[in-house]
């Protein structure tokens, strides 16, 4: 077996796991009214048929003030029924479940209560709501603990394996023991010890009444990533103090939703916090899970060799591929659709109160909707154009039992996806690519590199389908100059590297426009390697090391012409990609039009009249336009043709690969 630590069983008090593979708690909103679905049933069985060890659900709000839209209810009998039938499916297909117990305080937004005020440990405004919540009065806390212990009763009756308490990303536990957020004067404030009391009383009230068998989870920050807040210093005490009061399992996270650390974006180093886990596990002797970006076996098998943690998190993970554990299990973990952090379907999903899906699983939140059954007649098709929606058509037509045929004009499959290979903290994308590319070739689709699609090839070849899934080119304004020596398409940029002057300006202020100005920002800054040699050895001070990352070789300046930059940017995303800029020094101008490229720069006009900004390179972002104009040519050669992806209108990888696997399915 190649990963003989992942699939080692284990067993935490009498729940038995097979194998190390924890999918952590997300919230899905697939429960609009509290009550469990079909679609959040079918979710989590196919990731219990996929082979995972243990499932968390949740968040569970223990009270009908205390959670968000769509979560999935754990405050009333009502819900048991529903739960019991969450539970059993799960438990069919030979996983383990548990219930993540949830209060946000202060992460309330009034409107989801009624308009009542959250509560909290004190009266701290919120940055995540912009809301002040009320602090609880004494008298109120032992209700709020028994909620806790209440719905940790209702859990159990409803089948789940083990309960989970929540006590980290900034939500009412972190709360309590936070000093920003705990201004308290009484036994539940001031010192660390009292700070913490709110907790381990909790805990203690869930053991209480759970009796000592039943195993209890506590999903720990191990570090807030707040100023002034909590450490793993901090984080090791509580968990020593949670685990004597009862904890049986310790899920180790990073940072509060308002911390400025990025937590779960592609930026964000694999295994970047197993260190946190490896704090808390030095501090307690019971088994601790390591959260947050491990999202490939090869990464998970080494958390735990390296003795980083017992069990590993592979949440987003399962989100993208069900199927991860049986993959990885089966030695076909090239086969894996991983996760890339995109978080274009999952977490702006989420903050847009929409459905959780997944840019590389289209299936997400759709099992039942979306199953891949034989087709009626095997018929041949034609995929023209090897991007991901190309790829994506390809997959799913041959799973169908078609006979498929790629065929792709450049020698690399891929599309515009493996542009993003050049850009810093972006690079992961083309994960995608590549494991499209993987399963096109493990299920025998035929393919055609590096020839260009004729009307007479096409109708030698007697199809019964074609699809045109040519994708775009960039987008070229009419503006004076344009055509200038000191003028290139960031697109040509990105995939080829080409040498750019010192003052380079970035035409467009879209995604593509602004990851753009950070690939070049970039250049000249210290690299991760020559980072890590300076800093070992001593050879420089923390201020100039810092001055050295933030400054590269290229003044660099984005104009767009609209109010606002990076408006295709997800929600959830964008606040890094800004950041990364500001840092960088990047200037972003807005409501700024370009009027001439001259050799000396590029002519612009904004409210104030004309301006000018000095450049030796002016890079062209301003854009894409659908390649399709080989439809027209192809109308009478094939009695069925289909245009998909970017060939039909530019848009997202998410629209592309959903829209070939939609088509797949019903050719």
């Amino acid at each position: 077996m190649d990963f003989p630590l992942l699939f080692s069983p284990i067993t935490i008090q009498n729940m038995a796991l097979k194998n190390r593979i924890v999918m952590t708690a997300m919230h899905l909103g697939y429960t609009p009214q509290g009550k469990v679905t079909d679609s959040l049933v079918n979710f989590y069985a196919e990731r219990a048929k996929g082979g995972v060890g243990l499932a968390i659900v949740g968040g569970c709000p223990i009270d009908e003030f205390g959670g968000m839209v769509g979560m999935i209810a754990l405050y009333d009998d009502r819900f048991i029924p529903g739960l019991k039938r969450l539970t059993d499916a799960v438990k069919n297909h030979g996983a383990k479940i548990a219930a993540q117990l949830y209060q946000a305080g202060r992460y309330t937004h009034s409107a989801m209560i009624g308009g009542r005020k959250p509560i909290s440990a004190s009266a701290v405004r919120s940055k995540l709501t912009g809301e002040t919540p009320r602090a609880l009065a004494l008298e109120e806390i032992p209700g709020v603990q028994n909620k806790f212990t209440e719905s940790a009763l209702r859990a159990r009756e409803a089948g789940f394996d083990a309960v989970e308490v929540l006590g980290n990303a900034g939500y009412l536990i972190s709360q309590f023991l936070s000093p920003i957020t705990n201004l308290r004067e009484d036994e539940y404030g001031g010192s660390f010890e009292n700070r913490m009391r709110f907790g381990i009383e909790t805990i203690s009230k869930v053991r209480k009444a759970l009796g000592p068998d039943y195993p209890i989870l506590l999903r720990i920050a191990g570090n807030d990533f707040m100023k002034g807040s909590n450490t793993n210093h901090e984080a090791k005490i509580f968990a020593a103090e949670a685990e004597k009061t009862g904890i049986d399992l310790f899920n180790v996270t990073g940072g509060w939703h308002e911390t400025r650390v990025p937590q779960l974006t592609m930026g964000v180093p694999r295994k970047a916090y197993v260190y946190l886990a490896r704090g808390i596990r030095s501090a307690v002797s019971g088994p601790v899970i390591s959260s947050n970006r491990i999202n490939d076996p090869r990464d998970a098998e080494e958390v735990l060799r390296s003795g980083g943690a017992d069990l590993v998190t592979v949440a987003r993970g399962l989100l993208a591929d069900p199927d991860f554990p049986n993959k990885a299990r089966t030695g076909k973990s090239r086969l894996i659709y991983h996760c890339v952090a995109c978080n274009q379907g999952c977490f702006d999903a989420v903050f847009q109160g929409r459905p959780v899906t997944c840019m590389v699983n289209p299936r997400a939140g759709l099992e039942a909707e979306l199953q891949i059954k034989p087709a009626p007649k095997s018929r041949k098709i034609i995929v023209i154009g090897g991007g991901p929606a190309g790829m994506t058509l390809a997959c799913t037509a041959k799973d169908r039992g078609h006979h498929v045929i790629l065929m792709e004009k450049s020698d690399r499959l891929g599309g515009q996806i493996l542009l993003n290979h050049s850009i810093p903290g972006r690079q992961e994308l083309e994960t995608a690519a590549i494991d499209l590319i993987h399963n096109l070739r493990d299920k025998g689709v035929e393919t055609i590199m590096e020839k260009t699609a004729t009307p007479d090839i096409i109708r030698r070849m007697a199809p019964d389908v074609v699809v045109v899934a040519t994708g775009a080119q960039p987008a070229k304004p009419k503006i004076k100059g344009i055509d200038g020596d000191n003028v290139i398409q960031a697109w040509e940029l990105l995939e080829k590297n080409t040498e750019t002057g010192q003052k380079v300006v970035v035409l467009g202020g879209n995604a593509v426009g602004l990851e753009t100005a950070l690939f070049l920002a970039n250049q000249g800054t210290l690299s991760p390697e020559v980072l890590h040699f300076l800093m070992v050895n001593r050879a420089e001070t923390p201020e100039t090391l810092t001055t050295l990352l933030d400054r590269g070789s290229k003044q660099v300046t984005v104009v767009e012409m609209t109010q606002k930059a990076g408006t295709d940017v997800g929600l959830t995303t964008k606040w890094t990609l800004m950041g990364e800029l500001k840092r960088l020094g990047v200037k972003i101008i807005t409501q700024t039009e370009a009027v001439e490229i001259t050799p000396e720069g590029l002519q612009v006009e904004d409210e104030q009249g004309p301006g000018f900004i000095a450049a030796d390179t002016v890079v062209l972002a301003a854009g894409s336009k659908a390649e399709n104009g080989l439809v027209k040519e192809l109308e009478d050669q094939a009695p069925e043709i289909h245009v998909i992806g970017d060939a039909k209108k530019p848009r997202n990888v998410p629209d592309a690969i959903r829209e070939g696997f939609q088509l797949g399915l019903t050719l």
